[in-house]
């Protein structure tokens, strides 16, 4: 096998499906590599750890078309070494060369034919905008758990809703929604369940693209971003079986108070009182009509208070919560100004953005003294 391309492009390709190895190839040795497949005008480099498959393909000078498996992280790092412009690759027996410029690497490669066959993609394709469900995305993935005991809360609900699609993803401190106007990924009363870990690495290859075609199989989901010049992207991954919790009968049916805000203007102000908010403490958040108070206090270290304008209806309320949730909340929430809605200090609040009712994130309050 023999291949020359640039070095960005093979280390864009290497990256994309070094992802997905497995990190020391568990129970296979070979699972700690990435197959490089070189035929025609293209180069195809494989990863996995079976439970999630990420293969990407570039556009290379092929010189003689092969296949071999390259130690993973070792190829990367040497890719990553050279000087930008062009490499050559070529492979003989077991030892594969890498060469740019005066720098040449002898790798020794792994045994092809032990690289587990890898079932292709199945189900119809299903075309959605790439630019929403990045969006949607960065605005779920985050709340889901990673915890490995529990792994139903591992993963993001999609599921049909509306004529759309809803994801949905909680860790049981909090919750997240996103609804995607137009997406008919699903069919009516469908859903599924995806490893929030999948998606997070499908966020990382979104960007550039306009369209990602899905497709859905039996136990298995497959993302393809195939954009119109450089890198194409294949991710397939397994579904989590289980139940996903009713979510529905998390989120109060109605909230007495509510306090909006600029978004910026609380996420700085939480930025800063969190500095005191140590050793697990909460930030506590005094509403009322005089603006919004928060404060943190460490027991034999000190406190914070900050207050900012904001718009409050209901009556005074002190409500705690996790700082890094509540900030991860604001975050996710588009537009200039935000909502916290909230029936007392122990039940779920709910942030909203008021340019649009697509997405909704409850968080837990902290019980304080």
């Amino acid at each position: 096998m023999k291949f020359r391309c640039e070095r960005d492009v093979l280390l864009e390709a290497l990256g994309a499906a070094g992802r997905a190895v497995a990190g020391r190839g568990g129970t296979l040795p070979v699972l700690s590599g990435l197959r490089i497949e070189a035929e025609a005008d293209h180069l195809q480099v494989t990863g996995s750890d079976l439970d999630l498959t990420i293969r990407s393909q570039v556009a290379v000078t092929v010189g003689e078309p092969g296949a071999t498996v390259l130690p993973g992280r070792l190829a990367q790092e040497i890719v990553r070494s050279l000087s930008p412009g062009a490499i050559e690759v070529s492979v003989d027996s077991n030892e594969a060369t890498i060469s740019s410029g005066r720098s040449e690497f002898a790798l020794r490669t792994m045994a092809v034919e032990e690289y587990p066959h890898l079932t292709e993609p199945s189900g119809d394709q299903v075309h959605v905008p790439a630019e929403q469900l990045a969006a949607g995305l960065r605005q779920v993935v985050m709340a889901a758990s990673s915890d490995d005991s529990r792994p139903i809360l591992t993963g993001v609900l999609l599921t049909a809703h509306d004529e759309g699609l809803r994801l949905v993803a909680t860790d049981s401190y909090r919750l997240a929604v996103r609804d995607i106007p137009g997406a008919t990924v699903l069919g009516e009363g469908q859903k599924v369940l995806i490893p929030s870990r999948a998606l997070g690495e499908l966020l990382r290859v979104l960007g550039g693209a306009d369209d990602v075609a899905v497709r859905l199989g039996q136990r298995d989901v497959t993302f393809e971003i195939d954009p119109s010049e450089g890198l194409a992207v294949e991710m397939t991954t397994r579904l989590i079986e289980g139940e996903f919790p009713n979510y529905r009968q998390l989120i109060p049916s109605e909230y007495p108070n509510r306090l909006t805000v600029a978004r910026e203007e609380l996420l700085e102000a939480t930025r800063r009182v969190k500095l005191m908010a140590r050793e697990a403490a909460p930030i506590r958040l005094s509403q009322s009509e005089g603006g919004l108070e928060l404060k943190a206090v460490t027991q034999d270290v000190g406190e914070a208070r900050e207050v900012i304008d904001a718009e409050y209806t209901g009556e005074e309320l002190t409500v705690a919560f996790n700082p890094e949730y509540l900030i991860q909340g604001a975050e996710a929430a588009e537009g200039e100004r935000i909502s916290l809605e909230t029936v007392d200090s122990l039940k779920p609040a709910v942030i909203r953005s008021l340019d649009g009712p697509e997405f909704l994130y409850l968080l837990m309050p902290v019980r304080v003294s």
